[in-house]
């Protein structure tokens, strides 16, 4: 990769430290951001503990991959778009007497038009995801018609692809063209029940990795010279196929939709995962930008992220070098950037009080029948006894502290299984008032996941509320729950 300085490509250093303040005092929890222009990187930056070597699940960011390998299996004449897709799994719908989803097409599936959408899948617990997707009994509709983000249908072209080719989804895009552009050899996808590659929701690779998968789309699907995508395709795929705007709000994320490929302003197009993994590419001024960050439970997070980067970056960038005049500020400011800590008051009176008090819960949903809290002098550990038996998290004040996230059974190397390892974790808390503490859990591992802890106190009891934002898991911390000083 190229680097150079923003300044040399018409950016101005202060206009990303700007933006970067932004999303800072928008309280975001942001991991890394990129940005590349004319096929140089004009910045970079990660977010402590992240690294640029860091595996980043990327979430529905995986759907665009997918897209892109079922390219490459009509450049070589194993499939047409237009293939309706029973002709590939006829066994798992020989006894669907629904028309419409006999009739779904590969480039329906594509579009995010197709007959049905599967039922959720987590909750289904089912041994075999491509069986349960062809077996759903939701009512349909013709497809091809209307836009409905369906993720299963994304995941069942990814198993289109292995079996088609006979091989891990991985393999055969490697083959094709990601170990051409130097995609990172440590990349892997999770599974899902039944063998098949986690196709919808589960990449994990580097943010540079996946800002190289952006340049080959810009690219039209060439790369030092060699065309290994035709353009058409790869036209197609960022292009608008379908209406996604059904409310006329014209917004970030409404100006159409591709070929598992989002549409934004202007002539732009994005790779969109949950959380905010972001790939946005803005053709017409040559400009990429990669946002990796976990801001689940945010609804304004990603229009935050590109409006910001639109009027503050893209509208502004020139086509000729601009005077360097904040390079210096703008590498200053950045370096000793961390990720999110939750903001308030470090001390309180309270603190002393309920320091190591022991609380015996009444009847919660969380299934916690004890809870304490011990302080230091810049942070402390939450106790606490479910039905799995004692835990702890420890927490900074206004700063994180990191551990594992004491829960077990959480899924490893394949979704909605049960694993036998922890996730990696980070917990800061904060007074926001003066019998209020507040703790933010975020993991940030294999799985991404937040999880909100308010504690109440009033003379001897104790008022709890939790709440997560994770794809199935932390389940368990969802509630209101009170208790009483032993």
């Amino acid at each position: 990769m190229k680097y150079s300085t923003p300044e040399k490509h018409g950016i101005k250093s202060e206009w990303i430290r700007e933006y970067i303040e932004v999303l800072e005092s928008s309280n975001l929890s942001t991991h890394n951001f990129i940005i590349m222009r004319n096929d140089e990187i004009l910045f970079e930056n990660y977010w402590e503990p992240f690294d640029k070597d860091f595996l980043h699940r990327m979430y529905s960011v995986t759907k665009s991959f997918v897209a892109l390998a079922i390219g490459f299996l009509e450049q070589e004449g194993k499939i047409s778009l237009d293939d309706p897709i029973i002709k590939y799994f006829p066994e798992e719908l020989k006894n669907s007497t629904d028309e419409n989803f006999k009739n779904q097409t590969i480039r329906h599936m594509l579009m995010m038009a197709t007959a049905k959408p599967c039922t959720y899948w987590f909750e289904a617990r089912t041994p075999n995801r491509v069986a349960h997707y062809f077996e759903n009994n939701i009512n349909s509709r013709p497809s091809g018609t209307i836009f409905n983000y369906d993720s299963s249908g994304s995941f069942v072209l990814c198993a289109l692809v292995e079996r088609v080719t006979g091989k891990d989804f991985m393999e055969y895009s490697r083959e094709k063209y990601l170990d051409k552009i130097g995609f990172s050899k440590e990349a892997y996808m999770l599974k899902c029940p039944g063998g098949h590659s986690w196709g919808d929701s589960a990449l994990l690779c580097t943010p540079t990795d996946l800002l190289k998968t952006a340049m080959f789309c810009m690219n039209k699907g060439k790369w030092n010279g060699e065309q290994l995508l035709n353009e058409e395709f790869v036209t197609a795929a960022i292009s608008r196929q379908i209406d996604n705007d059904d409310i006329g709000i014209n917004d970030f994320d409404k100006q159409g939709y591709g070929y598992m490929f989002w549409r934004t302003y202007g002539n732009s197009f994005f790779f969109n995962g949950m959380g905010c993994q972001l790939a946005v590419c803005v053709p017409d001024k040559k400009i990429i930008m990669v946002y990796n960050g976990d801001n689940q439970g945010n609804p304004y997070a990603k229009k935050i992220i590109f409006d910001n980067f639109f009027n503050m970056i893209v509208r502004r960038a020139e086509e000729r070098a601009v005077e360097e005049t904040g390079h210096k500020k703008l590498q200053e400011y950045t370096k000793e950037l961390k990720l999110f800590s939750v903001k308030g008051k470090v001390k309180e009176k309270t603190a002393e009080k309920i320091n190591g008090v022991t609380y015996v819960m009444s009847e919660n949903p969380m299934g916690i029948e004890k809870m304490r809290l011990s302080f230091d002098e810049n942070g402390g550990v939450l106790y606490y006894i479910n039905e799995q038996g004692e835990k702890e998290i420890p927490f900074g004040m206004c700063e994180n502290r990191f551990s594992f996230f004491p829960q077990e059974g959480y899924s490893d190397r394949v979704g909605s299984e049960k694993g036998d390892r922890l996730y990696k974790c980070a917990a800061s808390a904060a007074w926001v008032s003066d019998n209020q503490l507040f703790i933010k859990i975020q993991i940030i591992d294999t799985y991404f996941g937040v999880l909100n802890i308010t504690l109440g106190f009033d003379d001897d009891k104790i008022g709890v509320l939790m709440n997560k934002a994770a794809e199935d898991f932390l389940s368990e911390y969802q509630g209101f729950a009170g208790g009483i000083k032993i």
